[in-house]
């Protein structure tokens, strides 16, 4: 068995990044500059340490991702996107059926579904705005209703012919 060897040549330039001093400060009779510096960095570490006592214990230093109680899964997304769209195929099959068979009634049953697709936008969108609960659940009951008022036409229609 050969063995590999990995060999990374040193570039033929090299670059030495400047970094910048600090800047010397006269001696006011107080301290030197590491002492001031250390002095900010001690007035910070109290700061941050009343600011985190001031804080609820634990929140500013949890590291983890937490996600709302409505977040959904990607499976779950897939499932909502598709229930939406059969809902609008089926929307625009019910339509080309009442225009090929000749009856009307059956449009109306396509207009009747558009309430049920607004609750079904506003499910979808509640994961992500939380809107109100009060907006889908009218638009449901204004969609079983219109839903019912068409296939009641759907059915008096069949009865006439």
């Amino acid at each position: 068995m050969a063995a590999a060897t990995l060999y990374l040549a040193k570039p033929s330039w090299s670059y030495t990044p400047k970094i910048p001093s600090l800047p010397r400060v006269r001696d006011s009779g107080i301290g030197t500059v590491k002492t001031k510096v250390k002095a900010k960095a001690g007035i910070l570490g109290l700061g941050l340490f009343h600011f985190l006592n001031f804080v609820e214990p634990g929140s500013c230093l949890q590291l983890q991702f937490h996600e709302p109680p409505n977040a959904l899964s990607l499976p779950t997304w897939a499932i909502h996107v598709s229930s939406v769209a059969e809902w609008i195929i089926a929307m625009a099959l019910v339509w080309q059926y009442g225009e090929k068979s000749g009856y009307p009634a059956w449009k109306g049953l396509s207009w009747g579904m558009v309430p049920l697709l607004g609750g079904a936008f506003c499910a979808c969108t509640w994961h992500f705005f939380y809107n109100s609960d009060s907006l889908e659940a009218a638009l449901t009951i204004i969609g079983n209703a219109t839903m019912c008022i068409a296939a009641y036409r759907i059915y008096k229609s069949s009865q006439d012919s």
